[in-house]
């Protein structure tokens, strides 16, 4: 390797945790992350680096290229029926370093990576690019292919998805998210008696079939009896976030950046009244899900 060659390298690697980070929250999975950043690396190789004279806003741009036509990819392929059965632990990264994509997912926020998840790949880079990094629209715009006005219009239909609309008063929303998170908070540590005092004593547990086992029942009523199977659920608890669904305080569990299952609740007095999991693909297919304010 020339000396020419050992300053591209370091010059790369100087930027390649910026490269990373960009491609993670476009794309959602540190694989295919790592792949983006792989096939960066060699279009800089290639080129005639002496004449980049921004090399991180050329990178930025090249990954970004890049993600979006691995996003276009994806969605060209039919995807594989999610939800059924769903696993005892949905683990974050089943290739990789799963420990660091846990930490990536946890500094991007699991709800807003499955929200993005749903936007077009286009609204998605346009979203991440401008919001996240800062990206103006005139160098946005040859990345999506589109004008700069169009693409300022795409990222700003992305970011009103992204935030989606609310049911009940900013009041309301604030005690169900604190009751919400209470509740996710005594399931990931397993204390039952945590869990029942953010229940009603006659709360009712709904499931569809592709959430829970076959020899455990579609509805359980009672808050000890309700309490006592959170246990199971405490196990995917790990992977749980809130987020908006049609309107409301809900969870989401999910796999990369994907929802394996949502739980939608009821409340009154301060407490849930009734919650329902859901697993069925056409079912979370039709669910709108947003960023919590």
């Amino acid at each position: 390797m020339t000396a020419v060659d050992d300053a591209l390298v370091r010059r790369f690697e100087e930027h390649r945790d910026h490269v990373r980070m960009v491609a993670f929250r476009v794309l959602g999975s540190l694989e295919s992350a790592e792949d983006a950043v792989q096939e960066t690396w060699i279009r800089l190789a290639s080129s005639d680096a002496d004449a980049i004279a921004n090399l991180p806003g050329w990178l930025t741009t090249a990954v970004s290229r890049i993600c979006l036509d691995m996003l276009r990819a994806q969605r060209s392929r039919p995807r594989e029926l999610i939800g059924h059965p769903l696993p005892d632990v949905v683990d974050p990264a089943t290739t990789g370093d799963p420990e660091h994509e846990a930490l990536l997912v946890d500094s991007v926020g699991r709800a807003l990576l499955v929200v993005l998840d749903r936007l077009s790949p286009e609204e998605r880079v346009a979203f991440v690019l401008h919001d996240a990094f800062g990206v103006p629209f005139d160098r946005l715009a040859p990345v999506v292919g589109r004008s700069p006005s169009t693409t300022k219009k795409l990222a700003s239909r992305a970011r009103r998805k992204v935030r989606g609309d609310t049911a009940v008063s900013a009041t309301e929303l604030a005690e169900r998210r604190r009751v919400v998170e209470a509740f996710l908070a005594a399931a990931r540590a397993g204390d039952i008696d945590a869990v029942t005092a953010v229940l009603a004593p006659d709360v009712v547990r709904r499931a569809d079939r592709a959430a829970i086992p076959a020899d455990r029942p579609a509805e359980v009523r009672g808050a000890r009896k309700v309490a006592d199977e959170i246990a199971v659920f405490g196990r995917r608890a790990r992977f749980a976030a809130p987020l908006l669904v049609d309107g409301d305080v809900g969870l989401v569990v999910a796999s990369r950046a994907r929802p394996e299952l949502v739980l939608t609740f009821e409340f009154a007095d301060h407490r849930i009244t009734g919650y329902e999991l859901i697993a069925d693909p056409a079912r979370l297919a039709c669910l709108t899900l947003a960023v919590l304010p």
